[in-house]
Order: structure tokens, then sequence, then C-alpha cells
């Protein structure tokens, strides 16, 4: 059996045979691997890969037992998860593109880091690839990202198209479902970084031990073990990952643990105008001002910077990060010609609300202005739930349209309402573009306004039609007009 998935790794090693996972996909003479799915089974597929013309068949020993036929062959594989990504690293040559990937794992912090990544490396004249979240991109190529961490196949061939592209530098979010469906196996990661570990997805890994064990594995396996690593020390997980990992580097609000190698950041001010840090690091100092609001993006700030040092960039190239105004529709200060306070998030639950929100109090500004709608077709629980949370957090709420989809925008609004009932003051405006122009009406210079909802979707969908509507760009035109 392993004899026979050998001879066929180098068979596509040296060809151009194309392997899925996916038997819709599948053309004649393909290889097609069966693969147990969360809630499918490759095996069930089978039938329809061989009726498409598959030229072999990777799948478990009693899917293969007896089967087979003249123009279809079958290769028993104990583990098919296994057995796709190495087939993926064998096609695509992963072990010998000229690149430097690294991953980014943690409950939060994630898309903000690899930005900030893509920021420094790119000042630093590297050629940089990133995937993750909001989108998979590189020079000449950007398309939306339809999972964090893509399936091996795509995630493979991603690697060759960027090697093609020039680039020397990737930088990846690294959930826990992909460490523990095996989707970033057979990627030789030459950096690893830990944000934080809060509790998450506990519907797929049951608990916060089997959580922080699927995180691990980017430390302990994957599948070198001398890769450079930056764990936060100020997070309880990440002091646990600290004691697994003796030659990562700690980074943190705090001082460090004595006789260890870290990075501290001194939080010399957190406010309206973003963060000032000081380092300390190997006997250097160095201060760094960010536009980035609220304590969890300093934490974000040194992830980035302890990554950048392990990595071999020097203390004076962290000052490239001064000019990051943030990661598209991620609490992103929208620049204006007026100089006003206007962020944008993807917030649409009512917990990311509740955290974006804490975070511009917790800045300081005067008054928060919050424009939010919910989205048509899907959950109406909630939607008074999101009411409550920007009643609860803000100053004022401008409740305006998301998506409506294929429902009226007003009886949208009206299932919110009555959320919105201990509300200081509230304004109602279907037409998000109208509810917008009014909120920056009424926004003063020591206030914040939050546009929250749509983050980087630069798109509203109304009676079933996709329109172009990006609220970076109204918030720009408005403000150009007056």
């Amino acid at each position: 059996m392993e004899r026979d998935f050998e001879a066929l790794l180098a068979a596509v090693r040296a060809g151009v045979r194309e392997i899925r996972a996916d038997s819709r996909q599948v053309a004649p003479g393909d290889i097609f691997v069966a693969v147990p799915g969360a809630s499918e089974d490759g095996s069930r597929f089978i039938p329809q890969a061989v009726a498409a013309g598959a030229g072999i068949v990777v799948c478990r020993p009693e899917a293969a037992q007896g089967a087979g036929t003249s123009s279809c062959r079958f290769i028993a594989h104990e583990d098919p998860r296994e057995a796709l990504w190495r087939l993926a690293a064998a096609r695509f040559r992963t072990d010998e593109l000229p690149l430097r990937v690294v991953g980014i794992t943690g409950t939060n912090g994630k898309t903000t880091t690899a930005a900030l990544l893509e920021h420094l490396f790119t000042a630093a004249g590297h050629r940089v690839g990133v995937l993750g979240t909001v989108t998979y991109r590189w020079p000449g190529h950007s398309e939306a990202a339809p999972l964090t961490t893509p399936d091996p196949l795509s995630l493979h061939a991603m690697l060759a198209r960027m090697a093609g592209a020039g680039v020397d530098m990737v930088f990846m979010e690294v959930s826990s479902h992909a460490l523990a469906q095996q989707r970033v196996s057979g990627v030789s990661f030459a950096g690893a970084a830990f944000t934080n570990l809060t509790q998450d997805h506990l519907d797929f890994h049951e608990n916060m031990e089997s959580y922080f064990k699927a995180k691990a594995r980017l430390f302990l396996e994957l599948p070198r073990a001398d890769k450079v690593m930056a764990v936060n020390a100020d997070d309880p997980w990440g002091r646990r990952l600290l004691e697994l990992c003796s030659t990562a580097l700690s980074y943190g609000l705090g001082r460090g643990a004595p006789g260890r190698r870290h990075l501290w950041g001194e939080l010399l001010s957190s406010g309206t105008g973003g963060t000032h840090l000081r380092m300390h690091f190997a006997g250097e100092e160095w201060e760094l001002r960010s536009p980035l609001v609220g304590a969890f993006n300093a934490a974000n700030l040194l992830t980035a910077q302890a990554m950048a040092l392990e990595l071999g960039l020097a203390p004076a190239a962290m000052g490239a990060l001064e000019s990051f105004n943030g990661v598209c529709g991620r609490l992103e200060r929208v620049d204006n010609p007026r100089g006003l306070h206007v962020f944008v998030d993807y917030a649409h639950t009512p917990d990311a609300l509740v955290n974006v929100l804490t975070a511009l109090r917790g800045a300081g500004f005067a008054r928060i202005i919050t424009v939010f709608g919910c989205g048509g077709n899907r959950d109406r629980t909630k939607r008074p739930l999101m009411g409550e949370a920007v009643a609860r957090h803000a100053d004022v709420a401008v409740l305006t349209s998301d998506n409506p989809r294929n429902e009226e925008p007003e009886a949208i609004l009206e299932d919110v309402l009555p959320g919105l009932a201990g509300a200081r003051e509230v304004v109602v405006e279907a037409d998000r573009r109208a509810a917008t122009s009014r909120a920056l009406a009424m926004l003063g210079r020591e206030d914040a306004l939050l546009i929250a909802g749509k983050g980087h979707e630069d798109y509203q969908i109304i009676k079933g039609v996709k329109h172009h509507y990006s609220d970076q760009e109204v918030v720009r035109e408005l403000l150009r007009c007056e």
C-alpha cells in the first residue's frame, strides 16, 4: 500500500497530472483523493469521480477493497488528508520554492498582524504575499478569501504562483481548523507567531485544551522544528507555549520572564491619536507612534515587530509601521481632508460591536457615533441584540441598511429598534449613504465615528442585486464635497 503511494508521489512530482478533492472538478486522467470532510465523506463521491474519468482514486483501504476498473486504478491510504497534502506538495514542488513562509495563529489579531508584516517587509524591499481572512494577495494579484486558510491544493498552488511572481516572503493566517485538518501540512514554515488564545470554536475543538493543542502544532511540528518563533507572553496560553518552545522570542507589554529573550513594549500612551510605544530589546531602544487605536493594537504592533526581528529586520526598520493606517475594514482609520476620526469596521455581530466600541471608548473620544445595520435574510434574533450593543456603548446610534438582500430595509430596521430603546440618541435612515452623511454632520473634532458591518466589502445587495458600495469611498467623497 505504502509502496504504491510512494510510486504515485514520484510520478506526480515528475509530471503534471492534476489532483482533485472535489469530484465535480475531475477531468479524464485526474487523480481523485477521497478526503473525509466535516459533513461529507469523500468516499461517497468516488463513483462520480470514476464516471468523470478519474485515472487514479486515492482512498481509505476499506473503500479501495475490490475496487478499480480497467480505466481507473485505486490506491489505498490510511489517511486521505495526509495523502492530499503530500500529493499537493509533490505536484507543486513546494519544498523547492524560494519562499519564506510565516504562519500567524491565535484567536484574535491574525489579520492585522499579517498586514503589519506585509507593510514592514514591503517597505524593506521584499515582494510579499498574504493569505488571510480578507484576501489572498501578492503583487499583481488579489482575490477574495473564502477561508482564512485555504485547502491544501489551493494553498500549494498559490505558493507556486507567488514564487513565479517573484514573491520571497509569505505571511499566512493559520486557523486552528486548518491545523487540525492538515491544511497547512507540507509547508516548511520559516517562522511562526502566536497572538493570543480566548474562547472560540469550541463547537469544533470541544474544549480549550484541544484548541490550544491545535494551535501549538504550528510551533512544535509542521514539518520543521527550527523555525523562528514569536509568542505573546502577556497571554496565559502564550506563556504555556513558551514553556514548550525554548528558542521562541517572547514579547509583550510586560517585561517578560527573567533570563528569556524578550521584546518589551512600554505603552507610553494610547488615545484618540493612536498608540505610542517604546520598545526594549537586546540592549536597544526605539519608539513607535502608530495611528492604530486601542491596547489590542499595541499587542498587534508588538507581534509584528517581534516576528520581524526574528526574521532579520533591524529595529531601525520598524519606523515604517508609523505609516500603516490599519487593515481594510478592521478598525480602519479613514484619512480625510478635515482630520476627523472616522473608522470602518467589519463588526456585524453583537460581540464584535461590543469589542470595537469598547476599544474606541477606551481611547478617550468625547463621543462615539455609530452607523450600523443588520444583513437581510440572516439571523433575525441577533438584530435587537445588535441594537442593545450600540445603545450601551455609543452616544449616538445611526441605524441604517447593511445588505438588505431580499428583505425590505425598513422591516430590518424595525427588528433592530427594540434593542435601541435605551440609547441616548437614535437616528434612523435606511439609505446608507444618507445615514453616513448625517453622522458626519454630527461629528466633532474630538468625537469618533464608527461605521460598522461592511468593513472590507465594496458592495451592497439590495433586492437581490449587488451594487458597488464602499464605506471608505463614501466617507472620502462626502468630506471632499463639503
